[in-house]
């Protein structure tokens, strides 16, 4: 597997809140995560960093590569609750930190198969020969709307709520994960992003810059150049794996 990652303030925030991070937990098993922090410029920072270490590092601590895939889901799902209490504990103890949470999405990669995990807005695409595909559904107000009828997708990208999450990291004493599982094979490529990009840019977009550039190791490069050229308020961040 080949993986490539980049985080950029963009152009507007003089801070960057988002975070990332991309692991080899053996030379057969890749760990992605992507991190959208928010609480303002005191706190977001904090939030996705910190989500981003303790998730990665329990899973370090648990993963075993005889793990079957229920044990795989399940350690996700307690890493997940555990980024979540440490940044909740961590915002209920200074007041500096009130209020801060992050979104997250991750994947981790093995045997032909990825297991993504995601609470927030943060998404998770996979693109072969067919296309490409969001993995992950938003926890927004718009995708509730549109889930309801009351809003179309199209009308959902320019929704004045769009950013308003209804799960994030850290907000809570307790967190909802939802888990999904791709099976990928080889010349596939998985992509984790924060809004910052997805908002920016559809999805047809984004599968010719990852499938129609020549130059893969560049790819989260041109995202961003794109993400910059059409204003970029949010800090964009996207890992691509190719597997």
């Amino acid at each position: 597997m080949q993986s490539w990652g980049l985080t950029d303030p963009g152009c507007v925030r003089k801070q960057n809140q988002d975070a990332y991070r991309i692991e080899e937990l053996d030379r057969n098993t890749l760990l992605c995560v992507v991190c959208d922090g928010m609480g303002g410029a005191k706190s977001g920072n904090v939030a996705s960093t910190l989500a981003v270490e303790v998730f990665v590092e329990e899973i370090r601590r648990c993963y075993s590569p005889a793990m079957e895939s229920d044990r795989v889901d399940q350690m996700l799902r307690s890493a997940v609750k555990l980024a979540n209490f440490t940044v909740f504990d961590q915002a209920a103890q200074f007041e500096e930190f009130d209020g801060m949470g992050t979104t997250m999405v991750a994947a981790l990669i093995r045997k032909q198969k990825a297991t993504i995990v995601n609470v927030g807005d943060s998404r998770a695409y996979f693109i072969d020969r067919s296309g490409i595909r969001q993995i992950t559904k938003d926890h927004s107000l718009v995708q509730f709307m549109v889930d309801r009828g009351e809003l179309t997708a199209e009308t959902a990208k320019s929704y004045p709520g769009k950013n308003f999450i209804t799960r994030a990291i850290g907000t809570e004493p307790m967190v909802i994960c939802d888990i999904y599982h791709q099976a990928v094979n080889k010349g596939d490529y998985l992509l984790l992003c924060s809004d910052g990009l997805s908002n920016l840019m559809d999805d047809q977009e984004i599968l010719f810059e990852v499938v129609h550039g020549v130059n893969k190791q560049a790819c989260c490069q041109r995202l961003l150049n794109i993400a910059v050229s059409r204003g970029a308020p949010d800090n964009v961040t996207s890992v691509l794996v190719l597997v």
